[in-house]
């Protein structure tokens, strides 16, 4: 029988902090199962040949308001500040994104700037952040066309490549996450905290898991060694009796019996480059090219000092668990029949009372890496 109180599948944040908590605050004996040969998950960072400290599944900034996140994290890393800044090239212009004050007059002449902003502020306030949806419904034929040309050029095209759906179909919670902000305040995040680790991703979650009790097991297909029949969890051909915490796709855990949920996937292209700097900021987001949508440079994150920089070009498409360069899920995809399927296998999970499934691929939702460390931190204190 095995002596483990808890198996946990993936050894990305949410996995990582339950498997902490389990450890350093119960006691217990934890199993880490992780597929891929490294920790962190889409996390996972590196330093490349040049030096420079990149990202393999993409730039990850992290940024929260939720000082017990920042506190719990803050155990196993020292931070490198660090305010994330955005461009959107439209045409021969770089508009800084969230659009704010600063972005209205590179677009317009400045007196006419200045009347945009006198109105929307009269409407809005100074400081406010307003929804794209809610400035297209004004009924100030100025703002509206305003909010049109945003909407137009810097929303909807970018959003339609990176969730793979028509504009009608975009969610209104989709477009909200980034609004049209009234100051000249430029950072793409207003959060309190904003930091990288400074050792990286890789190390903090390598400390999360370096609990006495924490077992790693890296390159395991977890489904291989766990079996889930009748209410009964089965770990390497013998009953389970202990939590098992689960962190992976549920639809792929019950063998896609409801049909498989969707899931957008990401290509990288990374590029070394023999010159110091390939843009000005970090992120350059291209809403209106055909197949890509931002190009990051790593350099600008942490600043290293050398005469190189990498980059990478990023390609939204569909997942797809049969082809290799498309089975990397990323984000759930938001529709009301994907949430209606996604509750078959919740309602089937809960047959399961050792399972707790945790996390953006086994709940179905998107969470930034803040609510990450929150929900498993949550999760723990439930159970």
């Amino acid at each position: 029988m095995s002596t483990y109180h808890a198996v946990v599948v993936g050894a990305g944040f949410s996995g990582a902090v339950m498997a902490e908590r389990l450890a350093s605050q119960r006691g217990w004996r934890v199993l880490v199962l992780e597929q891929r040969n490294h920790l962190a998950g889409n996390c996972f960072d590196k330093t490349d040949v040049n030096g420079i400290r990149i990202h393999q599944y993409g730039p990850h900034l992290f940024h929260t308001n939720k000082p017990e996140v920042w506190h719990y994290l803050s155990q196993f890393t020292e931070w490198q500040p660090y305010e994330h800044k955005v461009l959107a090239r439209v045409g021969d212009m770089l508009l800084p994104l969230p659009f704010n004050l600063n972005s209205l007059y590179r677009l317009y002449p400045a007196e006419h700037a200045q009347q945009l902003e006198q109105l929307l502020i009269q409407r809005y306030g100074a400081g406010a952040k307003v929804p794209i949806l809610q400035l297209k419904q004004t009924d100030e034929p100025e703002l509206r066309q305003l909010a049109d040309w945003i909407y137009q050029n810097i929303f909807v095209n970018y959003t339609m490549r990176q969730w793979g759906i028509k504009a009608e179909d975009i969610a209104p919670e989709v477009l909200a996450r980034v609004p049209v902000v009234l100051s000249r305040d430029d950072r793409y995040f207003h959060d309190q905290y904003q930091a990288i680790p400074v050792d990286g991703y890789t190390a903090l979650i390598g400390r999360l898991l370096s609990q006495p009790g924490v077992d790693v097991h890296l390159q395991q297909d977890a489904l291989q060694r766990l079996k889930l029949s009748q209410g009964e969890i089965w770990l390497d051909g013998e009953i389970f009796k202990g939590k098992l915490i689960y962190t992976g796709m549920l639809d792929q855990l019950f063998a896609y019996q409801f049909g498989e949920l969707p899931y957008r996937s990401l290509q990288f292209e990374f590029k070394q480059l023999d010159f110091p700097y390939f843009q000005t900021a970090t992120t350059v987001n291209y809403p209106n090219e055909d197949t890509f949508t931002r190009i990051t440079e790593f350099k600008h994150i942490l600043t290293e000092q050398c005469n190189s920089t990498t980059i990478v070009t990023e390609y939204p498409q569909d997942y797809d668990k049969n082809d290799p360069q498309k089975n990397i899920p990323y984000y759930p995809v938001f529709t009301a029949d994907n949430q209606e399927k996604f509750g078959q296998y919740k309602a089937l999970a809960a047959q399961y009372p050792q399972l707790i499934p945790l996390g953006r691929l086994a709940e179905y939702k998107y969470f930034n890496m803040d609510d990450a460390v929150l929900n498993a931190l949550k999760s723990f204190a439930e159970l």
